[in-house]
């Protein structure tokens, strides 16, 4: 059942858990994404990048998704617009069918932020659409980072109560630490909480967490043994993912924990049979393994039966 964000998250907000965001670039991902939802009985965000967008084409990506909510009608789905660019990005996707999109104007100075993602705001609501944005930057907090740099890079709380309250966003998302991609951290992994906690406190809606991927030890060997080579990498733990939902995150977006996770499996394949060319026995086992991933965050978050 295809809904808007805030639906799938006034919920989570209300009862204390997270909802995976999970994003795709084709059929084998959307399907590992709905199989794992389907088997833990839990709502979903499905996620798509403009750069995603343009891979599969933004009529292709709507349609495969309304396909899929229909095939499981029980399972409430946002699909949501991740990191749009400008007005025009959101609106495009609103136009196409999305249920959520995310204004990322976080580059700007604060008052450009609040002016872009208002706009956006007021043009979503009128579709019924809801919307993401986000404050600070997200960079990773480093062992030796200073307090003033701490300052400059994450959050301020007193500002994200004043965004909310003008813009009237849904969910926003609080650099707290993390950073996208397989290497968010150099020496001990660390997200300021408390800061998290303020920002929930003053503003009291959905939060959302950018640059959640985990990188578990189960999926590292795999791409490793497979004959990958992500080097000293290092994601947000679990223990942190279960600390951020106690704290207010109620959407954690996750990428790049199903990339590598499907690419080994894909790899194996190819190193195992190198006569094989037939699509299916590559593409069977890696949405396999990204369903595996998938299902366990669902589990690690607390939305596995919550439908």
């Amino acid at each position: 059942m295809l809904v808007s964000g805030i639906e799938i998250l006034s919920k989570a907000n209300k009862e204390g858990y997270g909802v995976g965001a999970f994003n795709f670039v084709d059929f084998e991902m959307l399907n590992a994404i709905f199989v794992a939802a389907n088997e833990k009985n839990s709502p979903i965000f499905v996620q798509a990048s403009e750069g995603a967008i343009k891979y599969m084409g933004i009529e292709i990506a709507v349609a495969l998704v309304q396909t899929m909510a229909k095939k499981y009608p029980h399972i409430p789905v946002a699909l949501h617009l991740d990191h749009g660019t400008s007005f025009e990005s959101c609106k495009k996707a609103v136009d196409a069918g999305f249920t959520s999109v995310m204004i990322d104007a976080s580059h700007h100075p604060f008052d450009e932020n609040l002016e872009e993602t208002s706009k956006v705001v007021k043009m979503a609501h009128e579709r019924g659409v809801s919307v993401e944005a986000e404050l600070g930057r997200l960079m990773g907090i480093e062992d030796n980072i200073s307090v003033d740099e701490k300052d400059a890079v994450l959050v301020n709380p007193a500002e994200a109560e004043k965004f909310v309250r003008e813009s009237k966003v849904d969910y926003l998302a609080p650099a707290i630490g993390t950073s996208h991609g397989a290497f968010k951290f150099k020496g001990e992994p660390r997200l300021d909480f408390e800061r998290l906690k303020k920002v929930k406190e003053l503003t009291k809606i959905p939060l959302v967490l950018h640059g959640a991927s985990a990188i578990p030890d189960y999926v590292r060997a795999s791409f490793t043994q497979s004959g990958g080579d992500i080097g000293a990498s290092k994601g947000v733990p679990f223990s942190f993912l279960q600390e951020a939902v106690k704290g207010g995150i109620n959407k954690v977006n996750t990428d790049t924990d199903l990339r590598i996770a499907f690419i080994a499996e894909v790899r194996k394949v190819a190193n195992e049979d190198k006569s094989q060319f037939d699509l299916r026995k590559f593409f069977t086992p890696a949405m396999k393994a990204m369903s595996h991933v998938i299902a366990e965050r669902m589990d690690i978050l607390g939305s596995s039966n919550k439908i």
